[in-house]
């Protein structure tokens, strides 16, 4: 089973952007001790600050499944909710912070509905227990 990690923008600099929302963890070391704790799936990992390169990579991912942290994105991108609801690979949406707990703008997901499900507030054990989730649903 693959399963593409993917992060929009600004998640480059993680580990120096925010640390007391983000953490001081860059996503690269967390990613590397992800794989090496998963035994179900095989990962992927991509990262863009661009939205038309999300959406071309959603397009084209020939992965079983997607963990997507689409950021600032998450708000306001109809063109990312569309991809999604375009294509059968299954979506989870994730986040490092619980946006629920943020800025008002944050409370609303515009790629939240047509995603399998979202997991949010757990800093980077959000993407762990996505990972988790998505399996599980997978092999259901």
């Amino acid at each position: 089973m693959r399963i593409l990690i993917v992060n929009g923008p600004n998640l480059n600099l993680l580990g120096k952007r925010e640390p007391s929302i983000y953490g001081s963890e860059g996503f690269d070391g967390f990613f590397e001790e992800l794989q090496g704790n998963v035994s179900d799936a095989e990962l992927e990992y991509y990262q863009s600050n661009v939205e038309g390169e999300l959406v071309d990579k959603l397009q084209s991912a020939q992965v079983d499944g997607v963990l997507f942290n689409a950021a600032a994105y998450t708000h306001t991108s109809v063109a990312l909710r569309d991809v999604i609801a375009a294509i059968e690979t299954p979506v989870v949406e994730v986040h490092i912070s619980n946006v629920l707990s943020r800025e008002e703008f944050r409370h609303t997901s515009l790629i939240g509905g047509v995603c399998v499900g979202s997991i949010s507030g757990f800093g980077l054990n959000s993407y762990r227990l996505g990972v988790t989730a998505l399996v599980d649903y997978l092999n259901s």
